[in-house]
């Protein structure tokens, strides 16, 4: 147990100093290279316009640098492959922190590096002001498009390697879905993914990400996954060395690189914390994940409000936390708030998933 605590804690520590050591770094080659918007956007997802928001963001949308994501990641891998260097070089204790491994790292690995690769293309379009939207960037389409590939993609190795084909229910322990399990995999990723429309207050994502992944971490620990229970830890400590320099006001902005990397990842943490940790990692997902599915259907329900109630808006803009914003709260009390709810929910996700019932 002792030698487990030290797997999961300390390299979440290390992450935190890597995130912290790296950061001034690239804010400044962020702040030199003006690596932000060059025009704000104008038109919203259900094609009305954007006078709210930009009310709101419009003068620090073209002023604070886009990318802030890539301490997320770039923090995580570095401090994984410095664990795993370690191991291969000593043996003893080292070899015994190593948590790189096929069985329980290397997926979620590779679905962090492809969102944040993904993302950042995304984001380096938005700067250059080129790609399908309104300012640049790929299109949601085409992200979406992206996401369901690699979702997809995953599912199949679950299913066929792994010989996962079921999923828990809340209450009703584990319904087995055959083939059914591969489009259920793709629907709870783009669901997920959906939610990291959540970065758009400073501070807001990473507090409401850090909670989710320390619940996973919890699980996993206690499933013992231990080396997935690492992975997420050291997810942790770099969303906190992130949010260090993300609290008001943001030295940088997210954005996709770090959303799509972390939202997607979340999604496939929690399959692996279901069949193939013997738990209930998907049923409590819709628990512990609640402020991002509260995100999506907020922006979901404006749109079906708008057009089917003769643009009538259900708030006064979408996504949730932007309507707080607009009736009056100051942005770090929307996101204090947010981060409020995450814990409860993350702590209520992990009582519910660990109890006997």
């Amino acid at each position: 147990m002792q030698i487990d605590l030290i797997k999961v804690i300390l390299p979440s520590i290390i992450a935190f100093l890597v995130g912290m050591a790296f950061t001034p770094v690239l804010t400044a080659f962020l702040y030199k290279h003006k690596m932000w918007k060059k025009k704000v956007k104008t038109v919203a997802l259900d094609g009305g316009g954007t006078p709210i928001f930009n009310s709101l963001h419009a003068d620090k949308e073209v002023s604070t640098p886009r990318m802030g994501g890539i301490v997320i990641w770039v923090s995580a891998v570095a401090t994984i492959l410095l664990f795993w260097l370690l191991g291969q070089i000593f043996d003893g204790t080292f070899s015994k922190l190593d948590f790189l491994s096929r069985g329980q790292t290397w997926i979620p690995l590779f679905v962090l590096l492809f969102g944040a690769l993904v993302g950042l293309v995304d984001d380096l379009l938005e700067i250059k002001g080129t790609g399908g939207n309104y300012a640049g960037g790929l299109s949601l389409k085409k992200r979406l498009l992206l996401v369901t590939i690699i979702s997809f993609l995953i599912s199949l190795w679950f299913y066929f390697k792994l010989d996962v084909h079921s999923v828990s229910i809340p209450f009703a322990g584990v319904l087995d879905t055959g083939m059914w399990f591969i489009p259920i995999f793709i629907g709870v990723t783009l669901l997920i993914y959906s939610g990291g429309i959540i970065d758009g207050i400073d501070g807001l994502s990473a507090g409401v990400f850090g909670s989710i992944f320390a619940a996973y971490a919890v699980i996993a620990f206690f499933q013992n996954q231990i080396n997935l229970a690492a992975f997420c830890a050291v997810i942790i400590g770099s969303i906190l060395a992130f949010l260090w320099f993300n609290i008001p006001p943001a030295r940088f902005y997210m954005t996709e690189t770090g959303s799509m990397a972390l939202t997607i990842t979340i999604a496939v943490v929690a399959f692996m914390t279901d069949s193939l940790g013997k738990g209930r990692g998907i049923a409590v997902l819709p628990i512990i994940a609640l402020p991002l599915i509260v995100t999506t259907l907020s922006v979901i329900i404006q749109v079906i409000s708008k057009k089917f109630r003769n643009g009538k808006k259900v708030f006064r803009i979408a996504p949730l936390h932007h309507h707080f914003e607009a009736i009056g709260w100051p942005g770090y009390k929307v996101a204090m708030r947010y981060w409020i709810v995450a814990i409860v929910c993350a702590v209520f996700g992990v009582i519910l998933a660990l109890i006997k019932i």
